[in-house]
């Protein structure tokens, strides 16, 4: 499909869903070597929320959905597309959107998960602005659903303290308007060589399940604190920077900087390398800790609901996850 009009990728509602369940720091404390003091120092994290039994990728993607839907005034059969960003789908196969689709009963959608963990909504975002620009799909459903309590071992003080569930969603739409609005650029990067930092070592496709990498704890995350921590600075610095440069802005001219919830010091080493205040730069890890793909459309939902982000307002997103995967959004509300 070829045209000479001018389209824009915009943000017509958003939602997110958080678990009922909350596993705060002193609960930790009852099965661990650590206490609130120590997760609080290191990570900024107070509480993260748990998946129930009956909850999954799928079913809580499917909520946040919904609002995203209800939010943007859209039928489910409307949509051209279903994207589900997850590193715990419900199953290896079918996709997770696959199931999302299901439910809400959108089969007039295509439908499929992308990996790229804790960076993988800034690339499903990077996919959509593709799609709406060049006018080939009208709306699309991206969604960023993570059950991480499933793939932690709860007996690895360094990880398990880290990661929590839940799911976040922006329902996107393409308008046709010279003005630019919505989003406004993407920016995406991988380097495999350092795959090794956070993984799931545990084989599938390459050595199969075994028992010894089951009895090894091979199928939980692992993950390299210090180095993971040296390199997520540089790369989230480097990408907002090449997305501010790609649009002309400056820092000065970001309403709202939403960071990937990973840590708290990884956001105030950017945010001080960057030269950008505190007071701007929107936070929720306190709440939630990291909840990978979920965790960018989360804090959205919330910074839009509290009023942190503003109409008329540019604001940055920036997620740096396993692969190694990085990447930054500039959107004009």
């Amino acid at each position: 499909m070829t045209n000479n009009k001018s389209f824009q990728a915009v943000v017509a509602g958003t939602g997110s869903y958080l678990p009922e369940k909350i596993l705060t720091n002193q609960d930790l404390e009852k099965t661990l070597n650590t206490s609130d003091a120590w997760i609080t120092e290191r990570t900024g994290i107070h509480e993260r929320r748990i998946a129930s039994e009956e909850e999954s990728a799928s079913v809580m993607a499917a909520k946040a959905g919904k609002q995203a839907l209800e939010e943007g005034g859209l039928s489910p059969e409307n949509l051209d597309l279903i994207i589900v960003a997850t590193s715990s789908p419900d199953v290896l196969f079918p996709s997770t959107a696959c199931f999302v689709q299901n439910e809400l009963h959108a089969f007039g959608a295509a439908a499929y998960d992308i990996s790229a963990v804790c960076s993988g909504f800034i690339f499903g975002l990077s996919i959509a602005e593709q799609y709406l620009k060049t006018g080939r799909y009208e709306n699309i459903l991206l969604i960023g659903s993570e059950v991480n309590s499933r793939i932690v071992d709860w007996s690895d003080r360094a990880t398990c303290i880290l990661f929590g569930d839940g799911a976040g969603a922006m329902l996107l739409k393409r308008v046709e308007q010279e003005k630019p609005l919505g989003i406004l650029s993407t920016h995406i990067y991988s380097d495999g060589s350092l795959s090794d930092l956070i993984c799931v070592p545990g084989g599938i496709g390459k050595t199969g399940i075994n028992k010894e990498d089951i009895d090894n704890k091979k199928y939980f995350i692992k993950m390299s604190g210090n180095a993971t921590f040296k390199v997520a600075v540089k790369r989230m610095t480097d990408v907002i920077r090449e997305a501010l440069e790609f649009n002309g802005l400056s820092m000065e001219e970001v309403g709202i900087l939403v960071p990937h919830q990973a840590n708290q010091r990884i956001i105030r080493a950017v945010a001080e390398r960057l030269e950008y205040p505190m007071e701007k730069v929107f936070m929720n890890i306190h709440k939630y800790g990291n909840t990978s793909g979920a965790s960018i459309p989360i804090g959205v939902d919330e910074a839009r609901r509290t009023g942190s982000i503003k109409p008329k307002q540019t604001s940055v997103l920036a997620a740096v996850g396993a692969g190694l995967t990085w990447g930054s959004a500039v959107i004009k509300w």
